[in-house]
């Protein structure tokens, strides 16, 4: 590719597009805010405080009963690494400066763009973490996890080794006229009240989100049953039922709030996929749920005081490091993170998958 056939007067009077979904923020960022570490291993406890258990009666002048903690485990396991590199040849100086000489009012500003190579390696970075964190707030088939596969790596974290989860905070919907899929039949009002009764009186807490992807939240839309009391409220058959509208009433009737999620990303292999899958919706209790965990990179212990590379450290712990050789002349622009997710708040959670 050169670039001075590319930025012609034509190319460059065309507006840059970004993806829409590019505008939408990340959610999982604010249930789980960034935290940093030394080293690469992680430990965090996974509380369960559940229902209170009645004090043990005693009588005077007895020895008190030790009473057993339960519901605390501690979880260790070594963070996943992370890093990519993008490359400006010296080709690319010399193709960049006939650009420049070209003096196009709107050349500086897109070669700003497809140049920028830090900024698209720590948007990258970014991904990561959302990512993780949707897989553990959508444990299809109950299976409360991390599971990342790409470049001859295999990163995969079991969050619930004991299936106790699974057991108590998660429910699938099996039968045929039941799921969600069947808006003649399913009764989406009644499955997500009975997830929440579940939840409640296993933890004693009623979640408050109910976390889902714009397609799950369409089965919603399309029920009979829930259109049906919509106008049976309203007594007027032709009642517009809007999305809105549909919103408004699941979160009146069930006293929680309703979060679609539909910003995507591309996975290594350059597919588009969703953060958050359809089928599912995760309940969650307000506030965060855990944290997101950097370590300390390669490029930050080594390189960042060296004088061998320029290295800054952004969202509290992606490093960038910007090296540059003269033989040849190339500047090389690496970005690294060490990070995963805690889930502290996982038993304050349920998921329900519906179709």
């Amino acid at each position: 590719m050169i670039l001075s056939d590319i930025f012609t007067a034509d190319a460059i009077a065309a507006n840059w597009t970004q993806a829409a979904s590019n505008t939408i923020p990340y959610y999982g960022a604010g249930l789980f805010p960034p935290r940093k570490k030394a080293g690469l291993d992680l430990k965090w406890i996974r509380g369960n405080q559940g229902l209170p258990v009645s004090l043990m009666p005693s009588t005077f002048d007895a020895k008190s009963t030790f009473r057993d903690r339960i519901g605390l485990s501690i979880n260790e396991t070594e963070m996943a690494f992370f890093r990519e590199s993008m490359l400006v040849k010296e080709a690319d100086e010399q193709e960049i400066m006939r650009v420049q000489d070209a003096n196009d009012p709107y050349a500086a500003d897109i070669l700003e763009r497809i140049f920028d190579d830090a900024q698209t390696l720590i948007d990258g970075a970014n991904v990561v973490p959302e990512r993780m964190i949707m897989q553990l707030l959508a444990p299809v088939g109950g299976s409360m996890g991390i599971d990342i596969q790409a470049n001859g790596t295999n990163y995969t974290y079991n969050y619930d080794p004991d299936g106790s989860w699974k057991k108590e905070h998660y429910l699938q919907i099996t039968t045929a006229a039941d799921k969600w899929t069947a808006s003649t039949t399913c009764d989406p009002l009644q499955d997500i009240e009975d997830a929440l009764d579940a939840q409640e009186t296993v933890s004693g807490n009623r979640p408050e989100i109910l976390l889902m992807s714009k397609g799950t939240f369409n089965m919603i839309k399309s029920a009979d049953k829930v259109r049906n009391s919509i106008i049976s409220q309203n007594l007027v058959s032709t009642t517009n039922i809007t999305s809105s509208r549909i919103k408004q009433f699941v979160e009146e009737e069930l006293g929680v709030t309703i979060v679609t999620y539909s910003k995507q990303y591309k996975k290594e292999d350059g597919t588009s996929a969703k953060f958050y899958p359809d089928n599912i919706i995760m309940m969650l209790p307000s506030g965060s749920l855990g944290a997101t965990w950097y370590g300390t990179t390669p490029e930050e212990r080594t390189l960042m005081g060296s004088g061998e590379a320029n290295v800054s450290i952004v969202n509290t712990g992606v490093a960038v490091a910007v090296t540059t050789t003269s033989d040849p002349v190339n500047t090389k622009t690496t970005v690294s993170e060490i990070v995963l997710p805690s889930f502290e708040r996982m038993e304050s959670c349920y998921a329900l998958e519906v179709a």
